[in-house]
């Protein structure tokens, strides 16, 4: 192979790896709109069966679900780091690999890393809602993580319920939605009116979230007197 080809295939290859970029602004509901309606349906998939197994099983999996998290998280950090290097997948695994390394042994601050991102996401969610500025959105995604992030080391057994319940129906309902959205007839009158009432996807995303939670409290083994009903299980001081 000439020098020349095999510059245009390493170029080829190069391009070929997904490249992320942060969005400038924080995503209205039109936005997560069109990104469902532009997924997959092995993602989708994915998405609706991940979703199950964070809102059944988010308190007795939590250690590994929470390391998941913040695997998922490193690794798109080490992504956008590089691929400023053009080494994406480098940063992506090393990246990855670091932050799921230091989630295991420090799980409380974890926890409130973990509420503090939910907080933010409720927060900002909150802020659109009710139709404020959306280029504000970030101070109600501010209150969100201070408060739900303070609130981990509170309710350290609570909050684990409601932030993997959170998560779990974000996922299971951005899953559905991609798979409902595949069928015009459904999809497109769905859309319709999810894009003029900004109320419809928050309703969608509580009504699961408050299903997992009344499962998981009402599955949940009950603390031992030595966990002081702070970690899973009865967590040991």
């Amino acid at each position: 192979m000439d020098p020349a080809t095999q510059q245009a295939a390493t170029d080829t290859a190069a391009q070929s790896i997904i490249y992320f970029e942060l969005p400038h602004r924080w995503p209205e509901q039109t936005d997560i709109i069109s990104l469902c309606m532009h997924m997959g349906p092995a993602p989708a998939f994915l998405l609706v069966l991940l979703g199950v197994v964070y809102l059944l099983f988010g308190f007795y999996l939590y250690k590994a679900l929470i390391t998941f998290n913040a695997a998922a998280l490193g690794a798109l950090i080490g992504l956008i780091i590089g691929q400023k290097f053009n080494q994406p997948v480098i940063g992506a695994v090393l990246c990855g690999f670091l932050a799921a390394a230091l989630t295991w042994p420090q799980m409380k601050y974890a926890v409130a890393l973990m509420g503090g991102l939910v907080g933010g996401v409720i927060g900002a969610g909150i802020w659109q809602s009710f139709g404020l500025e959306t280029a504000y959105a970030w101070t109600g995604a501010m209150m969100g993580l201070i408060f739900f992030g303070l609130l981990s080391f509170i309710l350290y057994r609570g909050s684990i319920m409601m932030y993997t319940s959170f998560q779990g129906s974000i996922m299971l309902v951005f899953g559905l939605l991609a798979l409902i959205l595949k069928y015009q007839e459904i999809g497109l009158p769905l859309a319709s009116k999810m894009t003029v009432n900004s109320f419809l996807l928050p309703i969608f995303v509580l009504i699961p979230t408050i299903l997992g939670i009344l499962y998981q409290q009402a599955n949940a083994p009950a603390p031992s007197a030595g966990g002081g009903g702070g970690g899973g299980g009865g967590q040991k001081k």
